[in-house]
């Protein structure tokens, strides 16, 4: 049987009665994959990567669900048994970070640790010395290690948000959802940022997720991207097979508004990955496309 890394079937979610954000999402995302989610503010972007976290929950009387790794941790709107053990699995990176100012570094990347030890243990703090040493290895991976012993709040956005990922390391997560996480960078913290989740999901084989505005980032760095508009995914696809006008359609924008890298015009040098069939108006967005050619 095959294994999956996320599983949605028929996931809404709504914050107001009869409004939903999420309309009926299905979805799934192999072990080992690195996806692009895009979308304009207010797709649905971030309230996906949250269910997906269990951060929040999804609507209820909808028969929806959430699997992470083939395990159920939202049934119907209601947590599983296996919630707690997977969420062990997942680590989540924030736009704003997410770090304890008042820690130090080293301490905010050992609490990725806390999910793996005991009730008493993690309320007291009392880190093992193999702790320690993954968390120092985690952040010796994204070259912040001279920084262990410094305040979180003495450091830059690219520095904390290079902690956030060590965190992520140092938990040891099969699954990586990162929300925005260059969203308030510079461009050169965000390539960084972005190059470190590639090496990531290259390396160690972890499944990363990651919502986007910057299209440029998405097209570099991405071999599947899936596109979120009003709540309802779009198009699920190879990068290659995006056009200028739909992804203008995506974001309202007037045709020819958004230039695309040459690169992967022409294919990329990447291996492409699924096939995405339109559904509807081919080449528009006012159609959907899935992959594989299963039903939308």
């Amino acid at each position: 049987m095959r294994t999956t890394a996320i599983h949605l079937s028929n996931v809404y979610k709504s914050f107001v009665s009869h409004q939903a954000v999420l309309k009926g999402i299905d979805l799934t995302i192999e072990p080992g994959e690195m996806v692009a989610l895009i979308g304009a503010s207010g797709s649905g972007k971030s309230t996906l990567i949250r269910s997906v976290s269990s951060l929040e929950l999804i609507d209820k009387h909808t028969e929806g669900r959430i699997s992470l790794f083939d395990q159920p941790v939202q049934l119907n709107g209601r947590t599983t048994a296996y919630m707690r053990s997977m969420r062990r699995n997942v680590g989540v990176i924030f736009q704003q970070f997410n770090l304890v100012s008042r820690l130090s570094l080293l301490t905010n990347v050992l609490a990725g640790r806390l999910g793996r030890m005991s009730g008493w243990r993690g309320l007291t703090g009392q880190f093992s010395t193999e702790d320690r040493i993954k968390a120092l290895q985690a952040l010796e991976r994204v070259g912040m290690a001279e920084y262990a012993h410094q305040r979180a709040s003495t450091l830059s956005g690219g520095q904390q948000q290079r902690g956030a990922i060590a965190r992520a390391l140092c938990q040891e997560a099969r699954l990586i959802l990162a929300d925005e996480p260059i969203a308030s960078l510079d461009p050169a913290s965000a390539e960084i940022v972005m190059t470190m989740l590639c090496e990531i999901n290259q390396k160690d084989g972890t499944t990363v997720v990651v919502s986007l505005h910057q299209i440029d980032h998405a097209f570099k760095h991405f071999k599947r991207i899936v596109a979120l508009k009003d709540g309802a995914v779009i198009y699920d696809g190879p990068v290659a097979q995006i056009g200028q006008d739909d992804l203008a359609g995506l974001y309202g924008l007037e045709e020819g508004a958004l230039a695309l890298p040459s690169d992967k015009r022409d294919g990329g040098t990447k291996a492409p990955g699924p096939k995405a069939i339109i559904v509807g108006d081919p080449g528009r967005f006012g159609g959907a496309l899935v992959a594989n050619g299963a039903a939308p």
